[in-house]
């Protein structure tokens, strides 16, 4: 794959998270901005207070194909029955992660509200 598009298809999902928190709570475009290739950080930067305050989240954004093997795990569970899926996932010396989906995320911020 060529570097342009590792950099566009990273790009794509900075921006779809950035567009999902500007909507939920509201933001403008100046409150939230996703970061350019190569810059250290948080991929989605919160720039002003009030972002901060409303979406308490360090964001990381990785579009890979390298978890294709948790996706599998992720569709195991959504098959357990009709309730929402959770993924508990663990390495070695590491502290366990929970992974829900997108949208499920944001509609559990939205009901905070």
């Amino acid at each position: 794959m060529k570097q342009s598009s590792r950099q566009n298809k990273a790009r794509y999902l900075q921006n779809l998270v950035k567009d999902k928190i500007c909507k939920t709570f509201n933001l403008s475009n100046k409150d939230v901005r996703t970061s350019t290739v190569g810059e250290n950080g948080e991929d989605v930067k919160l720039l002003t207070l009030t972002a901060k305050k409303v979406f308490p989240y360090a964001t990381e954004c990785k579009n890979t194909e390298q978890f294709i093997g948790m996706y599998k795990n992720f569709k195991q569970s959504r098959g357990h029955n009709h309730r929402e899926p959770l993924l508990i996932i663990k390495m070695n010396r590491q502290q366990p992660l929970a992974v829900i989906s997108l949208e499920h995320f944001f509609e559990l911020l939205e009901k905070e509200d």
